[in-house]
């Protein structure tokens, strides 16, 4: 199936928070461009996918990505899991193509990145989420080099 051109969202997944990136494709031979979004800030699944529903509706991504989280040495632990599963109720919900990406390091990789920009902790906290999604889809756009074509 070729690649496509338009907005790609990606999720940090966490019990208690989901943070959200959009990306978009912008064709052969030019990078994409990405950014943090929000963070959903729920334990409840209807909460959940009731606010990912509204930012499909308006973003209409193309595909949707997903942090796996690994342990150091790349084995799964119980939060790949955990996932995996919100991975595939997306492919269910929203019939788009989800895929898995390594998160090893991106919160720690986030929170760095805002301390940098002098944000206190309160302020981290409230953003960490939200950056590892967009590390989380900047590594997809750095494997995936953006070689696309158009539908």
């Amino acid at each position: 199936m070729p690649e496509t051109a338009g907005s790609v969202l990606a999720f940090d997944f966490g019990q208690k928070r989901i943070g959200i990136a959009i990306g978009i494709q912008l064709g052969v031979g030019w990078p994409g461009s990405a950014r943090p979004l929000t963070t959903i800030d729920s334990e409840s699944s209807d909460t959940r996918f009731a606010a990912i529903a509204e930012l499909i509706a308006e973003w209409q991504p193309v595909r949707l990505l997903v942090g796996r989280p690994l342990n150091e040495d790349g084995t799964p632990h119980e939060m790949t899991a955990r996932c995996e599963r919100f991975a595939n109720q997306l492919r269910g919900r929203f019939q788009l193509p989800v895929e898995d990406v390594d998160e090893r390091f991106t919160s720690t990789e986030a929170d760095a990145n805002l301390r940098q920009r002098g944000l206190s902790w309160q302020q981290r906290k409230a953003r960490v989420d939200a950056e590892a999604a967009l590390i989380i889809l900047q590594s997809w756009f750095e494997t995936h080099d953006n070689s696309l074509t158009t539908a």
